[in-house]
């Protein structure tokens, strides 16, 4: 059986967006779908006395969001198969340990108690950096959102985490039926002084036909088992974050690589992801890879 993917509610409009995101998703997949609520009621008002039949106002509204968005989530779609669960925990804890037996995690950029201002809510950052499945972030515009470009992204770049995000890009770009842009950034090293301007530019060529030759290896045993995907690489001068910030504007989906390393409990999002989560201008797809 299919493990299921499953995504965070909270109410907020953010979440609502996820909903729909994630039922599409599942949809394309076939895979069933997960709603999760986590709630500190029980913690904050006991347990309910026997001789009472009234149920505690946090306990009603923590059913009331994971039941409405059931119903959102079957109103969108009544084929996709929706479970819902109000957990009592912290959001982080929650979703962290559904990840454990989950597909993907789905979650919104922001939740209810999202600071104004903020670009991205601190549930969905402590998330997409700690999960040990892939964390995929609803983000950008209404078009992005939608799908509406037909394309998916994803950036590759030297670390040893780009095959699981090869694989889980392709994957997405076969079941959507889009192309796929596989993008990895080159610079040159900054101490470098070529003052001729024939050398220089030799130096740039042969820095670019290495990333391109990195970035052919890196897709290859992937693209075995998608033959049917239109793949488009792409080989761009500059910082990776900038590369695939540019990148997202006209793509549905942007996925990146995250390594994971074994007993470390902190954080683990490097620079591009975590710039990617902050202002991307389409959901992201945060991908975990074992060091």
């Amino acid at each position: 059986m299919e493990l299921p993917l499953v995504v965070g509610v909270d109410g907020s409009d953010s979440s609502l967006d996820a909903v729909d995101w994630a039922v599409d998703e599942a949809a394309r997949l076939g895979l069933p779908l997960r709603l999760v609520h986590a709630s500190w009621w029980e913690r904050y008002e006991g347990v309910r006395p026997s001789f009472s039949t009234d149920r505690p106002t946090a306990e009603a509204m923590a059913q009331h969001i994971a039941a409405s968005c059931a119903e959102r989530a079957r109103l969108r779609n009544s084929e996709v198969e929706v479970l819902s669960d109000v957990l009592p925990d912290d959001a982080v804890s929650a979703l962290l340990r559904a990840a454990h037996e989950s597909f993907a995690l789905v979650t919104g950029s922001r939740g209810r108690g999202g600071i104004a201002g903020m670009l991205l809510g601190s549930v969905s950052l402590a998330v997409a950096a700690r999960a040990v499945c892939p964390v995929i972030v609803i983000r950008g515009g209404e078009q992005n959102r939608q799908g509406a470009f037909g394309r998916v992204v994803v950036g590759l770049g030297g670390s040893p985490e780009g095959s699981d995000a090869a694989r889980f890009a392709l994957r997405e770009a076969e079941a959507r039926g889009s192309a796929l842009r596989a993008v990895r950034a080159w610079r040159r090293p900054a101490h470098e002084q070529l003052d001729h301007p024939l050398v220089a530019g030799d130096a740039a060529s042969a820095y670019e036909e290495r990333a391109s030759a990195l970035l052919t290896d890196a897709l290859r045993d992937a693209v075995r088992n998608h033959p049917r995907v239109e793949v488009h690489s792409r080989t761009v001068e500059g910082p990776a974050h900038k590369v695939l910030l540019d990148a997202s504007s006209d793509a549905d989906l942007v996925v990146v690589g995250a390594r994971r390393r074994h007993g470390h409990v902190g954080l683990q999002l490097g620079r591009v992801a975590h710039a990617l989560l902050h202002h991307a201008e389409c959901p992201v797809a945060v991908v975990p890879q074992r060091a």
